[in-house]
């Protein structure tokens, strides 16, 4: 072999190498998301399509909302998929995200025993919950800076209300994700607030129901946002971004409307609002 050749050719192998490992990078994305839309099946429902689309694998980081924007402020993630939108505005007004997106949404509930022993039903959720609060009933918390351990807070704060701080015995602090604690609720027949995408994908009801729905407080929006590649050099920005324009476009809200179970949405694109 011609010595000035086999030098070449040695000599191209880091770039060579160097490349692939540049394509292997934009072909996958690490996304920081909810519990809700992981266990809910949303993504084993969306993401194929998307990759289909795009070649881009995405690896899914399944936290409470909270957490999940941790992980992106550490730039562990390139994008983050959540569902508490003052966080999320903190999150892009601090620096750590580039924008936020709305891109789908659904509402909240709020589950109880199907006998309803502190006759929380209706379609107030602060007289739900001052009804469980007075009647000392078993609930069930999140507590884990989730979307939806915040919504719970506020909704907690309307009613002049705060049995996290008073520790009272029937109020049950799990810090875990939606599944699992719906799962404590069903164990104690106690009260929880849900997403409804989790609590349609959830299979362990026992006797829980549906006891309070159909209040405009209990709206549940989801935004996403591209992790601020000014802040982390790292961040996939172009693999990221598409993801989000997916997300957002015409085949990427439909693929989101036609996730159902049961003949039910889980979660409706905002293109449809």
């Amino acid at each position: 072999m011609n010595r000035r050749y086999f030098l070449s050719v040695i000599a191209a192998i880091p770039f060579a190498i160097s490349s692939a490992s540049l394509v292997a990078q934009d072909t996958s994305i690490t996304v920081a998301s909810t519990t809700s839309t992981e266990q809910s099946g949303l993504f084993g429902h969306i993401l194929p399509l998307f990759k289909k689309a795009s070649g881009i694998d995405v690896k899914v980081v399944a936290l409470g909302t909270g957490q999940a924007l941790d992980v992106g402020r550490r730039g562990d993630a390139d994008v983050v998929f959540v569902h508490d939108q003052a966080a999320e505005e903190k999150f892009v007004a601090d620096g750590f995200g580039v924008k936020r997106i709305a891109v789908m949404y659904n509402d909240f509930v709020l589950i109880g025993p199907s006998d309803d022993p502190a006759k929380a039903a209706g379609r107030d959720v602060v007289a739900g919950l001052k009804a469980v609060y007075n009647g000392k009933s078993a609930f069930v918390s999140r507590s884990d800076k989730s979307g939806t351990h915040a919504a719970e807070l506020r909704y907690w704060k309307q009613a002049s209300l705060d049995p996290a701080s008073e520790k009272a015995s029937w109020y049950r602090e799990t810090g875990s994700g939606m599944g699992p604690a719906l799962n404590t609720a069903a164990a104690m027949n106690a009260y929880i607030l849900a997403d409804r995408g989790t609590w349609l994908a959830f299979k362990n009801r026992q006797s829980l129901k549906v006891v309070v729905e159909g209040d405009t407080k209990l709206f549940n929006q989801y935004g996403v946002m591209l992790v601020n590649p000014a802040k982390h050099a790292h961040v996939k920005k172009d693999a990221g971004q598409k993801f989000i324009d997916w997300l957002v476009s015409v085949d990427g809200q439909a693929a989101i409307a036609s996730y159902k179970i049961g003949g039910e949405h889980l979660f409706f694109p905002n293109a449809a609002k």
